[in-house]
This record gives structure tokens, sequence and C-alpha cells, in this order.
């Protein structure tokens, strides 16, 4: 009997992954638009930006995410009944629990790629635009390869911290791994065994990652003082 649990819970460590991965594309868009637009220099976008990374990062992930399902439900069927609709909506776990999260990284992933461009000289730039390429040549050329290298370490503390925090979707109902662990675990009076299986499954998701990124980081790393992340 025990063996279907974890065979479930394998199953639903496939929608953790994928919930990881989408929050992380999430979280990337919208740490460089906050990047972006903290680098600016025009007030606005500056002030949206430092807003935006202030306030996720000072209100607990849990809240939020409870405050996006069940707040943005009843906020949204109340804006449909004021326009004189009758129809009830509810939002899909999964893309609730996709744009929580990456939008609550997306702000974590602001401050990391804006240290990453401020790491880069300006010289290097204006060089570029001496020699006759535009903003967009410039970036994708000479930009983005080197702030790649240093945005890793604190990309991979991000997407270390966003595979784990995938268990807060399982509030919402969502059939993910640990939502699988705590229905094995009241069906069989057993918690130890699931949740261990399910702890050994991130720490295999988190090993695997941190091995990757350890490779791409040394392939960024050429020719430079090599760190460690």
């Amino acid at each position: 009997m025990h063996s279907s649990y974890y065979l479930s819970i394998l199953q639903g460590s496939l929608l953790t992954v994928a919930i990881a991965l989408c929050s992380l594309v999430v979280a990337v868009v919208l740490g460089l638009l906050g990047a972006a637009a903290r680098l600016s220099g025009r007030p606005l976008p500056m002030a949206l930006g430092t807003s935006y990374t202030t306030i996720i990062r000072g209100i607990p992930d849990l809240v939020l995410m409870l405050l996006v399902f069940y707040g943005g439900t009843i906020g949204l069927n109340h804006l449909l009944e004021l326009m004189g609709s009758k129809k009830n909506v509810d939002i899909n776990p999964f893309a609730a629990g996709v744009l929580t999260l990456g939008f609550i990284y997306g702000a974590y992933m602001t401050e990391t790629f804006r240290g990453a461009m401020l790491a880069i000289p300006k010289g290097q730039a204006e060089a570029a635009w001496a020699f006759g390429m535009g903003k967009t040549q410039t970036f994708l050329r000479i930009t983005a390869p080197q702030m790649v290298r240093y945005a890793l370490p604190g990309f991979t503390n991000n997407w270390l911290v966003l595979i784990k925090s995938t268990a807060l979707v399982s509030l919402i109902g969502l059939k993910e791994m640990t939502y699988i662990s705590k229905q094995a675990s009241a069906a069989t009076r057993s918690p130890f065994e699931f949740f261990l299986f399910t702890a050994a499954l991130f720490l295999i998701f988190t090993s695997v990652s941190l091995y990757g990124l350890r490779k791409i980081n040394a392939r960024f790393s050429l020719g430079t003082v090599r760190g460690t992340i």
C-alpha cells in the first residue's frame, strides 16, 4: 500500500518541478524589468522598481500566496458583480502558485540583476556605442554575457530558495509532492517516512541544480578568477 503513495509523490514531484521552472521564467522576466527600471535614471520607473522590491521582500511568501489566491478570487468576482455579471470565477491554483512565486522572486532577481549590471564598467558600453553598436546589440554582446557571470551566485541562491518555496502551493490545493505527502501521512499515520522521502527529493533537485549552475558559472568565468556558488 505504501508503494502507491511513494509513486504518487514521485508523480507530484514532476508538478513541483513544473511550478518551479514556470515561476523562474516569470521571476527572471520581472527581475530584468525591475532592474532596468531601477537603473533607468527616470524618477517614476525608479520609484516603481524600488517600491516593488521593498514591499515584496518585506511580506512573507505564505501571506502573499494566500492573498493572491483567496483575495484575488474574491476581488475578481466582486469586480464581475459590479459589472453586472453573475458568473463566478475561480483562480486556477497552478496559475496562482506560479504567478505568486514568480512575482515574489522577481523582486529578489531584480536586486540580483541590478547588482550584476552595476558591476560591469560603464566604459565598456560607451566603447561599444563609439564603435557604432546600438543599445540592444550592446546589451546582447557586451553586457549580458558579463552580467550572467556576476549574477550567477545570487541567481543560484534565489533558485534554490524558490524550489523549496514550491511547498507553499500545497496550501492552495495544488497536488504537488508536499500535498500528496500530507495526504499519505494522514492516511497511513506514518508522517516521518513520507516527509523524509519528500525532503530527499527536494535535496536531489537542489543538488542537481547546484551542480549544473556551478558548471555554467565555470563556463562564464573562463579567463577570470573563479568564485564558488
